[in-house]
């Protein structure tokens, strides 16, 4: 290391990472960008290559990249308390600011200027996963047999209704004979902070050095993830002894599923979780998962904090309690538990041995064919999300195993459409962040509420 910086006591971290939390807000590649920023430019806690091999690394793992790479990033500056420090500073602002912008919703929801509020912010939210679709194209489609894959995973989804865990494993098949038969086809990916180093590792804070880490740094690593495992199992294993038929044993099973299968990021984990939430268990509406989601691209955080909003109205609406509010709190802290528990197990059991992985082009491979079936799952949500926010009814038509969802053409909601399409422009044409676009799309949300029109 030709540069010596002063390693960060364990306070001066909190600050940083406390900012960062603060900061998270557009999805994973502005969080990324957000850390890159800070971690790499500013601190030079580490260097361009060490960023995106870590990132690379938490792409592997299913769960949220952005609060993994957070995590990941925290135990290599201070070992197991660093990474449990970065994660939960992550997640922490996201959970209070979502849990209580569900209150309001259970409360307000249907009320006045509230609905139109939403009604607004649904459509500015469309607009917000199409330029998703767009950016992560841009940067994962680079070969022909990527694009492939894109294209065949939208068909599977869409026209086959083909669960997304078997999309996913396809793809990472696909990608890693590929990776042996024409190495050309699927090269290694990944997203985010990408393109020449601007900062060398020899120059920043953890240096170039490679290597595993030493004996009592690593088993305390493996013994906190075997910990952070039996934290997210054993509740849930209670809960499905002692209570098979609750909607909390429910929640805890439907989301631990999640917690092992959602590879490729929260966008792309949506639509699972749109059909399953939405058309299996019947906890909410497509228009209050929208608006679920568009909470969740309000607060910092990572955007998978959308499953606490479906954990919490799963159990508002179907605990039979007599205090809802509370069931609802429980039904999202739960959510929350069993979605990020599994994060930091991942981390604390992988980080010892991810140097092991950095040549390994199998695996590199697999990865970037994953990386493009997520652009087919993305635009399959997309068009999910739009078929039925700018029409009031759909029909799903089957023939054999064809099943697809259309819309019935004589129920076109104007405002709706014409949301959606400003928010686009804006978006596309003109520019302006994904703040500015959901606060003005949210504003003509309730001028046409006032006007009669939502």
């Amino acid at each position: 290391m030709t540069t010596t910086l002063e390693r960060p006591g364990f306070g001066a971290a909190a600050l940083v990472w406390a900012r960062i939390a603060c900061l998270s807000f557009g999805g994973p590649a502005g969080q990324i960008a957000v850390m890159h920023r800070i971690l790499v430019e500013e601190k030079r806690w580490l260097g361009d290559a060490r960023f995106l091999h870590a990132l690379n690394f938490c792409m592997l793992l299913p769960g949220p990249e952005a609060m993994q790479l957070a995590t990941y990033v925290g135990w290599l500056l201070h070992g197991v308390r660093g990474a449990l420090l970065a994660g939960l500073f992550f997640i922490t602002p996201g959970v209070l600011v979502l849990m209580a912008m569900s209150w309001i919703y259970a409360l307000w929801g249907d009320v006045g200027a509230v609905s139109g509020l939403f009604f607004g912010l649904k459509a500015g939210v469309l607009a917000i996963v199409a330029q998703a679709v767009q950016r992560v194209a841009k940067r994962a489609l680079t070969t022909r047999a990527q694009r492939l894959v894109a294209i065949f995973a939208f068909i599977g989804l869409f026209a086959f209704a083909l669960p997304f865990p078997l999309i996913v494993a396809a793809a990472a098949l696909i990608g890693a004979l590929g990776g042996v038969l024409v190495p050309k086809a699927f090269g290694a990916g990944g997203h985010g902070a990408q393109g020449p180093a601007t900062v060398t590792d020899a120059e920043t804070l953890l240096g170039a050095e490679h290597g595993d880490p030493a004996g009592p740094e690593r088993r305390a690593a493996l013994k906190a993830g075997g910990i952070a495992l039996v934290l997210w199992l054993v509740p849930v294993a209670a809960l499905r002894l002692l209570a098979p038929d609750s909607v909390f044993t429910a929640i805890a099973l439907f989301f631990s599923k999640l917690a092992v299968l959602t590879f490729g990021g929260a966008y792309a984990v949506l639509a699972w979780v749109a059909q399953a939430a939405v058309g299996g268990y019947g906890w909410l509406t497509p228009g209050e998962m929208l608006d679920g989601l568009g909470m969740a691209e309000t607060t910092p955080g990572p955007l998978i904090m959308v499953l606490q909003f479906v954990g919490f109205m799963a159990a508002f609406r179907t605990a039979g309690w007599e205090a809802p509010l509370l069931a609802g709190t429980l039904g999202g802290l739960l959510a929350t538990w069993v979605t990020f528990a599994p994060c930091f197990a991942w981390i604390l059991l992988g980080a010892p041995f991810v140097e092991r992985l950095r040549a390994n082009r199998t695996l590199g491979a697999a990865l970037s064919a994953v990386t493009a079936a997520v652009v087919g799952v993305i635009a399959n949500l997309a068009l999910w999300f739009g078929l039925h926010l700018i029409w009031r009814g759909v029909t799903r038509v089957s023939l054999g195993p064809l099943s697809l969802d259309l819309p019935q053409l004589g129920t076109l909601d104007l405002p709706a459409a014409g949301i959606a399409a400003l928010a686009l422009w804006a978006l596309f044409r003109r520019g302006w962040g994904m703040t500015t676009v959901l606060g003005a799309a949210a504003g003509l949300g309730i001028l046409a509420h006032l006007a009669g029109l939502a």
